[in-house]
């Protein structure tokens, strides 16, 4: 017997296969009928704390308060929406027959249209299609729909959608903006009157208005109430508070805790978002009051704008961030995010150097630094106090801030893998090659923003906990932005062997910036002290334009930018005294968190010469037994301690061709070359130089008595005119050991005059190349080439 294929016998009834396309044609149908999504209107875009609570808000581009949807719908709204609409709505697959054969018996029995039958999820149906005309056959339209979404949401999906969309009245969308705009709290906050005042409203949102119709609308909530009063949803008690409570009335303005962080949400491509944050909602509170209380103080020397965040260092979340003044008028930028605007650094990229200098084992932590003027191809950078002190110990250049010997500094570590460490650690206005900036990279030549490089202090300290936290290890990811969302997985614990920083580098840097000067303003400093440690450096950038103040513990970082916002510099506008106050009262709003443990094994024991700070030289004296990185070990020894030997009286210095040997004394001694020991001997009075030679050794003195100051050598010299058109005059400088010695001075050989005590003398050479000689009256002689630039 043959067998037929039974798709051959279905074909052979006409009305079989008609059916059946029409049941396939109906289920097609059925399914994509519904749009996806299913509301397609702009909402706003809303911040909530860590917690969820709302920080701001900013109106839809429709110009509606409308909030993205929220699922998480307090039970006591729902109960009163649910009584008020559709109390079957858990038992009904849509549409409720109940409801339906209700409606009409009341529309039939009365002629007219009295009583609907529309379930939640038709309202909800009907929300999305709001262009809609209302007419019986656009009713079973929305049946049908209602019934296809009962298929693809659930319940509480379909509860979320309803009170995300329904409208209540003007330009209010939703539960949670009708919440914040009629009683200003959230909707978990609504008492049973303030959630039947609102229940009622997407009912007839145009003819009940807060504010309107005030007899009809509390009419309406207060039946609503006795209908949970009768269903034994609330007590007696409970309903008759409810019905006293006052309906709502002017809107209340959205809460903006947070405004510029809102807007950096927006800028990072939020819009329309629900973007939970990591703010601490009671800190941010906190660090709002705190910067305004402080713009009042600035706004006298008008300084308007002011910036501050608070970073978790083990995350790196944001947990306070106060991107500016308040103005609503926008008077002085006040709606610019400062957090995010590059700024020039100032001197907060130092720390970053000192840690990479002891790294390498270029310096020790206290290793002398010349502080003398300098000239580095053309560039003349200055200390802030326009001083300078000979010979400054690194710790002590980078807590006092001071620029010439920083500049120094970068120059032997090397500018262009300063430029390369920096780009290293991702700070992305740091576009240029390392030649566009040159060494004013160190005091400002670079911009920055407060987010980034708060970000690089809190990544340091990261490094410097991971490290001492997991038996000595370096991960990939701990070098990296501040991040204001929580992420949704770990940072990877994936170990590496090349940090940006060292572990030891990066707390002698930390322990250095723990002894900078407080604040005037802060009064009682040792008592706040004996509680928290903060390692914390300050910048002020050129013109004083912006004041910097970051701070550090092991468990926050707190940066601050004061300044004005259009680049207008003020007197007085410093880090010390503009941003350091904003940020130590910020750390008051903080938990102390302790300190950092030692890197025990980066760390080296070894001898270090006190005055000095290099390794200790045979001549050193005292010497100090100090804990340096290892790399330390290969730094040089100290070339300032020297063995000299003197007369019987120990009063002048000989030599063996000299004087009898047996008849000498010998002294270790701390010496400076004359520049650095000129301006060290001012800085430092009880610094002992080098006795003079007796008379019978001098004709063999060997020690460099003097030292041009300025002009370098091979120095380039533009001397501008007067007023009155004359070429006007250079100032030459030199130092001499000896404080009392007179030195004559000669340009190309011809005499210019004699100085003592004070060396320097004016003059005016012509345009062309000269040479610059100077001799004492023992003979000695130093020179110095320069040449006059014409105009």
């Amino acid at each position: 017997m043959k067998l037929q294929k039974p798709w051959k016998h279905f074909t052979r009834n006409p009305f079989r296969v008609i059916s059946g396309a029409a049941l396939l044609a109906i289920i097609l149908v059925f399914a994509l009928s519904l749009p996806e999504p299913l509301f397609k209107a702009p909402t706003s875009t809303v911040i909530e704390d860590s917690t969820g609570r709302l920080l701001g808000a900013r109106i839809a581009k429709d110009g509606q308060w409308r909030f993205p949807v929220n699922r998480d719908i307090p039970e006591k709204f729902e109960m009163v929406v649910l009584a008020f609409e559709d109390k079957r709505f858990y038992y009904h697959p849509g549409v409720d027959p109940l409801s339906v054969g209700r409606a009409l018996w009341q529309n039939i029995s009365q002629g007219r249209i009295v009583s609907g039958a529309s379930t939640l999820t038709m309202q909800v149906i009907r929300l999305s299609r709001k262009d809609k005309p209302r007419t019986v056959w656009q009713k079973i339209v929305e049946s049908l729909l209602a019934v296809r979404a009962e298929v693809r949401y659930t319940k509480s999906e379909i509860l979320a959608l309803y009170t995300s969309h329904a409208p209540f009245g003007g330009n209010v969308v939703g539960m949670d903006a009708a919440a914040w705009r009629y009683f200003g709290v959230p909707p978990r906050n609504l008492s049973w009157g303030q959630s039947a005042a609102l229940a009622v409203l997407p009912n007839a949102p145009s003819m009940i208005h807060p504010g309107k119709n005030e007899e009809a609308y509390k009419q309406k909530r207060d039946l609503l109430l006795e209908r949970l009063l009768n269903r034994e949803i609330i007590d007696s008690t409970t309903y008759e508070l409810a019905c006293e409570e006052p309906l709502p009335g002017k809107p209340y303005p959205v809460p903006q805790a947070a405004p510029h962080l809102l807007n950096h949400a927006i800028a990072d491509g939020k819009k329309g978002e629900r973007i939970r944050t990591t703010i601490d909602y009671n800190l941010q509170r906190s660090a709002n009051k705190v910067t305004e209380r402080h713009h009042q103080r600035l706004r006298a020397n008008k300084i308007h704008n002011l910036a501050a965040v608070i970073l978790e260092v083990e995350t790196g979340e944001v947990l306070a961030y106060v991107g500016n003044t308040r103005d609503e008028v926008n008077r002085h930028n006040n709606r610019v995010d400062v957090v995010t605007s590059p700024r020039s650094t100032g001197s907060t990229l130092k720390p970053f150097l000192y840690a990479a200098m002891l790294q390498e084992g270029t310096i020790l932590p206290r290793t002398l630094v010349a502080d003398v003027p300098v000239n580095i191809d053309g560039y003349s950078p200055k200390n802030f106090s326009h001083s300078y002190d000979g010979a400054v110990h690194a710790d002590e250049v980078l807590y006092r801030s001071l620029n010439v010997p920083m500049v120094r500094m970068l120059k032997k570590y090397g500018l262009p893998k300063f430029h390369h460490l920096l780009k290293e650690m991702d700070f992305s206005t740091i576009t240029r090659p390392s030649d566009h900036y040159g060494l004013s990279l160190i005091l400002g030549g670079a911009e920055t923003t407060l987010w980034e490089l708060s970000g690089a202090y809190a990544s340091m300290a990261r490094i410097l906990k991971h490290y001492n936290n997991s038996g000595d290890n370096y991960f990939e990811k701990d070098f990296h932005f501040p991040s204001y969302t929580r992420k949704g997985e770990a940072q990877s614990a994936k170990k590496t062997d090349k940090p940006v920083l060292k572990a030891a580098g990066i707390y002698k840097a930390f322990e250095a910036l723990t002894n900078l000067d407080r604040p005037e303003q802060e009064s009682g400093w040792k008592h706040f002290s004996s509680s928290r440690k903060i390692a914390w450096k300050t910048g002020t950038s050129f013109g004083f334009r912006d004041a910097w103040a970051v701070g550090v513990t092991p468990g926050y970082v707190v940066g601050v930018w004061a300044g004005n916002a259009d680049g207008e510099g003020r007197p007085g506008l410093t880090g010390l005294s503009a941003a350091a106050p904003v940020m130590m009262d910020l750390f008051r709003q903080l938990p102390p968190t302790g300190w950092f443990k030692k890197p025990w094994h980066e760390l080296v024991s070894a001898k270090v010469c006190r005055k000095s700070g290099h390794l200790a030289g045979a001549h050193c004296q005292p010497v100090d037994t100090s804990l340096i990185p290892e790399n330390g070990l290969r730094s040089k020894a100290c070339p300032y301690h020297r063995l000299i030997h003197l007369d019987a009286e120990g009063q002048y210095r000989v030599t063996d061709e000299c004087y009898d040997t047996y008849r000498m004394q010998h002294r270790k001694q701390f010496v400076l070359p004359p520049v650095m020991e000129w301006y060290y001997r001012k800085a430092n009075p009880g610094y002992e130089g080098l006795p003079p030679y007796a008379p019978e050794c001098s004709h063999l003195a060997e020690d460099k008595a003097m030292e041009v100051i300025y002009p370098d050598n091979l120095y380039g010299i533009f001397i501008p005119r007067e007023i009155d058109g004359t070429r006007g005059k250079v100032v030459f400088k030199a130092a001499h050991r000896n404080p009392s010695a007179t030195i004559y001075w000669y340009i190309d050989q011809t005499y210019q005059g004699q100085t003592r005590h004070e060396h320097q003398i004016a003059a005016r050479p012509k345009p062309g190349q000269h040479t610059l000689t100077l001799i004492d009256k023992k003979g000695n002689t130093t020179s110095a080439f320069f040449e006059v630039v014409e105009e």
